[in-house]
């Protein structure tokens, strides 16, 4: 390679700007070798053996200057300013003198002080523009400190050499719009002796997010998204090179250009942490989660999303107990989670191999092995980071919770806003109004600025009024007066004859009627002569950005404006017509969404007016309106200001008395010309004095960012408008500074002047152009905002105003008692400080006064912050069509405070409000004081406030604190966004940063955490969410700056896209509300019972609630279904199964019993009685022949849903034998499901397995033998084998003896086998059949999991006792074609069909798109009279209407639709009848039920929770509701255990240990209270018992004698009518109370009562946080409501940390927007914190076959590390 030496200057400046540009990642790798080949293209045939050599700087980069020596202080060449468009602008930044600086004791740091941004729409913008970044701590020129920066690896040679020389080769490289965002270096010193101070305590370990490798090697720079687009199609004016390849992350460009490093870092860098952060460190390396990042160059491939691997036992106890093993120090040994494990009441304790339950087909195949490795490393990492966390979580919060018991919305209003007793009250005395000096108009100034225009136009039409700089920044046009009122004429004429098409009719634009200006910020020419048009023709003008790309901010806020101002024509010119977004159909103007349907009107090539045409005929009332300015408030809401006629000459008069302007003089305008300061300078106001402006394009600044001081030195100009900003670029601009003079400059007007940190770049510019000729009393800081227009303004020459010349002030304040709403002096030198500049003195004509901020108006004390407030004749009149929001912003009438004493002395001192006048005063929306000499003082904005905690932060404040944290590079160009979110009563601070594109993870977690100290050691507030989004990912305003409102809405909708997330709930949320106390006595009781003992208690007991319920007037908990009775054919019927079946085969033999559906819908098998007679005696012989089974024996049968099982069930029974139905393993998911199936043959002892071939070859296959050895299994049978002899006789067995094994898995994991005896299978069919009216005639439809509980007795047993004919179909059929239940409902025109929430959830979410082409093919629900959905859990209430609604247009009556109630000890308790009443729904308070209590409450009531009662009560079923602990009798009031007592109740459980004790009062237990002596079942849920009315005041009866008579013709039919007849007609009262009613039912005359039952969960999965019970279903609908990609979730605890399993339905890279939504929805909702968030891919959530979640399973795989999340966060 060539000599740096040999090369010209220009190219070795070139050279040096493309090596910094690639060291700061604002050129990609390929862009830079493009750029540096074409640069060295004309030197390559130099020799190749030179070497890149380092050179000195160049003379001409040298800034030092002898002459100025003095007074430049050392210049440190040092600085960068990263800007918000992605380009960066580096350079010297000249440090203050030591004389000038407050913190002169600290040389290294030499950044401008920072500028910091008001969250005030003042800036020009629509949000709040990007605070601009600094470098980080600098220092000398050979500072080592910038050695850090990553070279490209050609330039590895002169890195060290040439680090110098890059801080000195700042050349003008590209500079965007990002307002007032500098590193203000106190600021920076503050932060960093704050950190020190923190350095001494035990730092907490914070465990680091796990995020999965796809998502690691997704940089933070890919702009996959639309709204990411590059930032320069924000600005139509410019174009894009080719080359201009900026913003591209590195490891996405393609490998070959890649230096050679890994594309992953791993998450843990040593080198990457400071000497203080080992010990961090060398905590965080055992607890990194086991995730395999790879190293190598390709991605690595993304796993099926349906994985889950084999979980090892874990324990089956309420999930909120924690585990024994678990100490409160660090002790976390395999041993003791194996102890643990041991101790868990589960009755199915096998090794892990066996233990993998009952789960849907959803999970990986993992091998042994792997599964074992699994076991010893992964289960630490995840167990050890929650350890991690909550040893952080044990430091002490900043100050406790309040002592307080319920959690109404008053009491958290009040924890939220607490008050200080030790905060700073205000001393001082009352304000009293400050008034400006008397207007006095210049003589000859026109009266309006028609008539100015008219006059300059026509006396002097050479003048120039606008200059416009082209992106280059020659001067491409200037608009004379005479242009410009003759163009001005020519529009006015053209709106006053165009006639507009408004609908079908014809319109012209009249005077008073408002329209739209559309123009680029490049073109304020068209603006200005368009503007006045407007003026002449008396139309009312509302200036709007332009609406771009769909990459820009969603502008339906601005349509709303549009449409509510009533606007239907547009101005706009040509070019900017062609660049609007077009139609792709019809090339039209496309139709912005939320805007109305806009006529666009040119403004250009007009004819002529006639001669007779005269603009001055027009008169227009002065107090009609001007013009509209948009202006948006906090939450992003777009208004319009009006603005009247009088108000904007008036402010024109103002504005040229104090800024002394006159005719002629030349003005650069740097501002926004279409609103606010830049409005009325440079367009308003200088016309009315006939200057010349200068306008300078947005496009140019980024470019040059010094081309306004050049201006002013070519024009001489004497007047500039410009934001802090452009003050602080022009600084960075080192190499333009020799030939600029600002001698000319009077008055340098600072827009932004009352942000709280334009101090520093005023300061600095001041003291580096002093030598320039710039004179201290030139720069005049100004406030101002939309609705007040200029509240202050420093005058320029101040000598002259009848100030003093020493009439500017600054004042050092403290931040705490800003907060308070204070005003104290602080000491220079303290951290907590925030220096103030003035922003002037209030303007001529108007008065001021500071209310209180919040609360009525009145005033301020001398020292207190408040609201300014001025009138005068030049402010807005309104927001147009907002009364309400116009009253209480334009028309405040200050109020005096006085105290009045009581007459007689005594008493207390009355405070009496009075209006201090009669006028109206306007509200600024600035917060600030007025200090010595009627000077005004702002520190902040009321849109940037934020209240936490009763105490009040500006955004502002904190952006300069996060700005300041080391590294300071880390944030992209400064860009950050500081808002605040209310959750819980209360504000939260949000911060959102973009972060630098080659960060790794864990510099991203070490700087969040140590913004979370800076900000909490200076503010003394927390930060609840810190989130860092890709480069240029934050929305924009049409300048480029932040638009924060977009931002916090894309926040909060879940769409924002970040990179990295952390919250902190549990440091911020301090407002939780306190549990409620348990009763000493209670506690006694509960323990006692629990261990069996006697209770002999001191306290309130179970008899005492029931004595208290008894006196109140409580109904104890308590309903009975009604009498099963014994109708004739029950007496003529045998009662055993198996002689039903007998006696059906000889009475009916050909009577199809049993048809079989395939997928499409055609009868695949039938089966009539005779048919299943005999297959089932061929089976009991092959049974009894083959596999020597007796009597008692217990027999596996393991069969898809179909007819085989049917016969082997009833083979094994006639047999004699006990049948277990098991569901075969899934032939895609062997090693998960396969487990399963061999634990239940072991656990039930089965000596025998019969099945069909192809699963017995599966059992036997190659792939089964990885889990379970082929030869272990039991003698295995085909059911297809024949048996030489023929069966004897059906086995007579006893009432008494085991019928069937009842195996299933509960949703917390427990494997639970029951024994059901003849008595209780002949009971719970003749319940059924009487409940459900099923005869012969019947068709019923089940779409059922035949293999346990309530599904298995429908598709089994009930058919063949009542002999109707069922028509079975497989759910897994309805998952190849959705449509299969339905049309088989409506082809066989079914009545009464049972299914499960899997079968209706499937068809609600396949089917919701199909309901059209469902109805072509006729498919008719009108039909269905009973539709039960089979459950054991809460009926699921929003999946049940979402299904009647969608259905409602095939015609299903949505009253039909019900859920079923059973459970391992009783497969049906509730189950709606054929007859019965509509299911009777209730809403209930859930914060009542958090405390086991159950209130009722309106429907849409706040924390109302919807209750579906599940079905009626079988027949013979009586249900009461006890304490789970206590085992007393519950009131109606009370939630409890619900305990049922059933002839059909199952006989205890089967287990082969044979050891109960835990649970061998769940089959016989007694209350302790009352009837004393009751055996009862319990069920292991919760519910409550109301007496509802139901729907029809008509008996039971009058509904059901016709329906039935008309249906069924059959002699069984009537006959059962008539014993239904005789039964009501015997219906007594009885109970234990008088209102008990025993039938269910009343007489005709009464409305009928029943008794509905609720379910509301499993005792086992209650979540036990902060002593309240919460349902996890309760809190997983809320998640699920969060955000649309949500597509299931589940909740479970561990170690008293809530945890939420999130499945993500989406792109991986949204799945950190989960993160927050959840946090604070859960919080919202259920004020609990989530303790961890895990993010999977979508069928992570384990589900079983009755469509329940298997929390436990997915608890066992997140400790164990089985998940493969997307991202894991651990909330703080």
């Amino acid at each position: 390679m060539e000599h740096n030496s040999s090369l010209p200057g220009y190219v070795r400046e070139k050279l040096a700007e493309l090596d910094l540009e690639l060291s700061e990642g604002d050129i990609t790798q390929k862009g830079y070798e493009k750029k540096r080949a074409k640069l060295l293209q004309p030197f390559l045939k130099k020799p190749e053996g030179d070497k890149v050599k380092s050179t000195p700087p160049p003379p001409y980069y040298n800034v030092k200057d002898a002459n100025n020596s003095n007074s430049h202080g050392n210049i440190n060449n040092d600085g960068v300013i990263l800007s918000s468009e992605g380009y960066s602008y580096v350079t010297e930044v000249p440090s203050l003198s030591s004389s000038q600086q407050r913190h002169s004791k600290k040389i290294d740091y030499h950044q401008p002080s920072s500028v910091n941004a008001s969250s005030t729409p003042q800036s020009g913008n629509v949000g709040v523009p990007g605070y601009e970044n600094m470098r980080p701590q600098g220092g000398a020129v050979g500072d080592p400190g910038y050695q850090n920066t990553r070279e490209p690896s050609g330039f590895q040679n002169q890195q060290s050499s040439n680090n110098s020389q890059h801080r000195q080769r700042r050349t003008q490289r590209k500079v965007t719009h990002n307002e007032k965002r500098y590193h203000s270096e106190v600021r920076q010193e503050a932060v960093q002796q704050a950190l020190a101070a923190l350095k001494g305590r035990p730092k907490p370990s914070l465990p680091m997010p796990s995020k999965r490798t796809s998502v690691l090697n997704r940089s933070p720079g890919c702009n996959d998204e639309l709204d990411s687009s590059t930032d320069d199609e924000s600005i139509p004016e410019e174009t894009i090179s080719p080359d201009k390849e900026y913003n591209y992350p590195r490891d996405h460009i393609s490998n070959s250009i890649l230096p050679p490093e890994p594309i992953i870092k791993p998450p843990i860098r040593e080198s990457s942490m400071g000497p203080h952060q080992h010990s961090r460190s060398e905590v965080k390396q055992n607890q990194m989660p086991n995730h395999k990042y790879t190293l190598s160059n390709s991605a690595p491939e993304r796993r099926p999303p349906q994985n889950l691997p084999p979980i090892p036992i874990s324990d089956a106890s309420s999930t909120d107990s924690p585990p024994i093993a678990y100490k409160r120090d660090n002790d976390f040994s395999d041993k003791a989670y194996k102890q643990k494990q041991l101790n868990a009441p589960d009755i199915t304790q096998f090794n892990n191999a066996h233990r993998a339950a009952d789960r849907v087909t959803r999970y990986v195949n993992v091998t042994q092995n792997e599964l074992n490795e699994t076991d010893a490393n992964g289960k630490w990492k995840v167990s050890a980071k929650i350890q991690q966390l909550l040893n952080t979580l044990k430091r002490p919060k900043r100050r406790p919770l309040p002592e307080f018991y319920e959690d109404n919305d008053i009491e958290l209003e009040i924890a939220a806003n607490t008050k200080d007793p030790n905060a700073p009250k205000p001393e001082g005395s009352t304000m009293t109004p400050v008034h400006g000096e008397q207007l006095s108009i210049p003589a000859g100034l026109p009266r309006t600025l028609e008539c100015a225009l008219q006059r300059y136009g026509t006396n002097s039409f050479k003048s120039p009024m606008a200059t416009v700089l082209d992106p280059n920044g020659k001067i491409t046009t200037t608009l004379t007066y005479g242009k410009l009122l003759s163009r001005a004429q020519k529009i006015a004429y053209a709106l006053s004859t165009k006639i507009f098409s408004k609908g079908p009719e014809q319109v012209t634009l009249k005077p008073g009627d408002r329209v739209a200006l559309v123009y680029p910020n490049n073109d304020p020419l068209s603006f200005i002569t368009a503007w006045y048009g407007c003026m002449f023709r008396g139309l009312v003008p509302l200036p709007i950005e332009l609406p771009l790309s769909s990459s820009d901010t969603p502008p339906q806020q601005v349509g709303f404006l549009l449409s509510s101002c009533g606007i239907t024509v547009a101005l706009t010119s040509e070019a900017c017509l062609k660049g609007l977004p077009k139609s792709t159909t019809t090339g039209e103007i496309a139709k912005l969404k939320g805007w109305p349907r806009l006529q666009w009107f040119v403004t250009e090539h007009l004819p002529k007016p006639p001669k007779e045409f005269n603009v001055g005929n027009l008169r227009v009332d002065d107090s009609s309106a001007a013009y509209i300015e948009y202006t948006t408030d906090k939450e992003g809401s777009v208004m319009g200001v009006t603005v009247t006629r009088a108000a904007m000459i008036n402010h024109c008069r103002a504005l040229t008395m104090a800024c002394h302007y006159t005719e002629g003089e030349t003005i650069v305008c740097v501002l926004d010309f279409k609103r606010e300061v830049g409005l009325w300078h440079s367009v308003l106001t200088s016309v009315l004095n006939g200057m010349h402006v200068i306008f300078i394009p947005y496009a140019l600044m980024k470019l040059r960012p010094s081309s306004w001081m050049q201006l002013i030195t070519k024009h001489r100009a004497s007047c500039c408008l410009v934001k802090s900003r452009d003050l602080h670029w022009g600084l960075l601009a080192t190499k333009d500074h020799k030939d600029i003079s600002l001698s000319s400059l009077r008055m340098l007007l600072v827009a932004d002047g009352a942000n709280p940190w334009s101090l520093s770049s005023c300061d600095q510019f001041l003291s580096v152009f002093q030598a320039k000729g710039l004179r201290s009393d030139a720069i005049c800081p100004c406030a101002s905002s939309s609705e007040v227009f200029t509240v202050s303004l420093r005058r320029p020459g101040r000598g002259s105003c009848g100030f003093s010349p020493s009439a500017t002030g600054r004042g050092v304040l403290s931040m705490a008692a800003l907060s308070h709403g204070v005003v104290r002096v602080d000491s220079e030198d303290s951290l907590t400080s925030l220096t103030l500049q003035d922003c002037g003195q209030v303007m001529p004509a108007a008065q001021m006064v500071v209310v209180r901020s919040e609360g009525a108006p009145v005033l301020c004390k001398t020292d207190q912050v408040g609201e300014i407030c001025v009138t005068s004749g030049s402010t807005s009149a309104s927001y147009f069509g907002l009364d309400g929001m116009t009253n209480s912003t334009f028309k405040v009438q200050p109020l005096l405070e006085e105290f009045e004493q009581p007459k007689d002395g005594n008493g207390t001192v009355n405070i009496i409000c009075k209006p201090i006048g009669e006028d109206f005063y306007v509200r600024s929306g600035l917060l600030g004081f007025l200090g010595p000499g009627g000077l005004v003082f702002v520190c902040g904005s009321r849109d940037g406030l934020m209240t936490v905690t009763g105490r009040k932060h500006n955004a502002d404040d904190i952006i300069a604190t996060v700005l300041a944290v080391e590294p300071m590079r880390f944030i992209y160009r400064g860009r950050i966004a500081v808002f605040s979110i209310k959750v819980l009563r209360d504000e939260r601070v949000c911060v959102i940063a973009e972060q630098r594109p080659d960060c790794s993870e864990e510099e991203s977690f070490q700087w969040m955490s140590r913004v979370l100290q800076a900000v909490d050691s200076i503010h003394q507030v927390g930060i609840y969410c810190l989130a860092l989004v890709p480069p240029n990912h934050l929305p924009k305003t049409p300048l480029g700056g932040i638009h924060l409102c977009e931002a916090r809405r894309r926040f909060l909708e879940g769409s924002l896209h970040p990179a990295n997330v952390l919250m902190c709930p549990h440091t911020c949320v301090t407002n939780l509300p306190k549990p409620r106390e348990l009763h000493q006595g209670v506690q006694t009781a509960a323990k006692l019972s629990s261990s069996g003992c006697g209770i002999t208690d001191t306290g309130v007991g179970p008899a005492s609630v029931m004595v208290g319920n008894l006196v109140q007037g409580n109904r104890l908990a308590e309903a009975h279904g009604r009498d099963v009775g014994l109708a004739e054919d029950c007496e003529r019927k045998p009662q055993l199964i198996t002689g039903v079946l007998r006696w059906r085969a000889n009475t009916s033999p050909d009577h199809i019993i049993f048809t079989l559906l395939n997928s499409k819908g055609a009868i695949a098998k039938t089966l009539t009685c005779s048919e299943l007679h005999k297959r089932a005696e061929k089976i009991a012989a092959l049974l009894q022949e083959r596999g020597r089974i007796e009597s008692g024996d217990h027999v596996a049968l393991i069969f898809p849903p179909g007819l085989d099982l049917l016969c082997a069930f009833y083979g094994c029974l006639y047999l004699g034998a006990i049948p277990i139905t098991i569901r075969p393993p899934h032939p895609q998911n062997l090693n998960t499901t396969l487990p399963t199936v061999r634990m239940i043959v072991d656990v039930s002892k089965s000596g025998i397995v019969l099945s069909i071939q192809p699963i017995i070859k599966l059992l036997k296959s190659r792939e089964a033998a990885t889990s379970i050895d082929p030869k272990t299994w039991p003698p295995i049978l085909d059911i297809d084998d024949n048996p030489k002899r023929k069966y004897g006789g059906i086995a007579t067995v006893s009432f008494d003896s085991s019928a069937y094994l009842d195996f299933s898995v509960s949703t917390c994991g427990r494997l639970s086998g029951v024994n059901i005896t003849h008595r209780s299978l002949s009971s719970l069919c003749a319940s059924l059949k009487l409940a459900c009216e099923l005869y012969p005639s019947r068709h019923v439809a089940l779409c059922l999991d035949p293999y346990c509980g309530l599904g298995f007795v429908m598709w089994t047993l009930i058919g063949v006792y009542s002999g109707h004919h069922s028509i079975l179909i497989a759910p897994y059929e309805v998952e190849a074609n959705p449509s299969l239940w339905l049309s088989t409902l409506s082809q066989h025109r079914v009545r009464d069909t049972f299914c499960s929430y899997g079968v209706i959830e499937l068809c609600t979410k396949a089917l919701s798109n199909s309901i059209p082409s469902l109805k072509q093919r006729n498919i008719d629900l009108r039909c269905v009279r009973t539709c039960v959905v089979v459950a054991e859990e809460r009926p699921r209430v929003q999946l049940t209407q979402q299904f009647c609604k969608l259905f409602q247009a095939l015609g299903l009556n949505t009253r039909c639709v019900s859920t079923s109630f059973g459970c391992r000890v009783n497969p049906a308790i509730c189950v709606q009848g054929a007859s019965s009443a509509e299911s009777a729904q209730v809403y209930v308070d859930m914060r009542a039920l958090r405390n086991n209590r159950v209130a009722l409450v309106e429907r849409g009531a706040p924390n109302s929770l919807c209750v579906i009662e599940s079905g009626k009560l079988l027949p013979g079923v009586k249900v009461i509701i006890a304490n789970p602990d206590t085992k007393g009798h519950c009131g109606d009031s009370h939630l409890g255990e619900i305990w049922v007592q059933a002839p059909h109740n199952a006989n205890g459980y089967f287990t082969i240990y044979g050891d109960e004790t835990d649970y061998n009062d769940h089959f016989n237990a007694k209350l302790v209270t009352g009837a004393t002596s009751e055996l009862y079942a319990r069920t292991g849920y919760l519910g409550f018992l109301r007496r509802t009315e139901c729907s029809q005041a008509a008996s039971l009866l009058d509904e059901t004698t016709p329906s039935v008579a008309s249906r069924d013709s059959d002699t069984e039919s009537l006959n059962s009518i008539s014993q239904l007849q005789l039964n009501f007609s015997n219906v007594s009262l009885g109970g234990n109370s008088e209102h008990s009613l025993i039938g269910g039912a009343a007489t005709s005359n009464d409305q009928e009562l029943h008794d509905a039952v609720y379910v509301v969960g499993a005792v086992d999965e209650v979540i036990s946080l902060r002593g309240m019970n919460y349902h996890p279903i309760d809190i997983e609908n809320s998640v699920m409501r969060c955000h649309k990609k949500i597509a299931e979730c589940a909740v479970f605890t561990w170690t008293n940390l809530l945890v939420v399993v999130v499945e993500l339905d989406g792109n991986e890279s949204e799945a950190l927007d989960l993160v927050p939504l959840v946090t604070n929805t859960v919080l919202e909702d259920h004020q609990l914190i989530v303790g961890v968030v895990v993010v999977v891919d979508p069928g992570v959530v384990p589900i079983n076959s009755r469509g329940e979640k298997q929390r436990m399973h997915l608890r066992d795989g997140f400790l164990a590390d089985q998940l493969d999340p997307i991202y894991v966060a651990y909330n703080m």
